[in-house]
């Protein structure tokens, strides 16, 4: 089910007036870390576009509502198609996925052996 545009937009005001507040308390921190996002974001060897996708993906496997917004709002202004969009959230899937299953079969396991054991 998708989300309406105003809930969107209400969340993207949310983390602007949050960062706002920020910049008003700690003003030398907000400039610092405004100017390393600058620095990252910036052409390099991959593209603007490209390090958003990226961001994009990680929003995406860490479930950071705000910066799944964000950075979607980025792609877009970049000129990602939706088809690099939904491309970008299925490797994201596939990663969160296989992050799951590889603590799964090793961590678990391991445990289940300990505790199995050690009681």
């Amino acid at each position: 089910m998708a989300q309406d545009d105003t809930f969107i937009e209400e969340a993207l005001q949310e983390y602007k007036d949050g960062m706002n507040y920020l910049s008003g308390q700690l003003p030398k921190l907000t400039r610092k870390y405004n100017a390393f996002m600058d620095a990252c974001f910036a052409e390099g060897e991959l593209t603007t576009k490209d390090k958003h996708i990226i961001a994009l993906a990680i929003s995406v496997c860490m479930n950071e509502e705000y910066s799944i917004i964000s950075h979607t709002k980025a792609c877009i202004d970049e000129e990602c198609s939706e088809d690099e969009i939904m491309e970008a959230v299925g490797v994201a899937a596939a990663f969160a996925g296989s992050a799951a299953l590889s603590q799964g079969v090793t961590v678990v396991r391991d445990a289940i052996e300990a505790f199995a054991t050690g009681s």
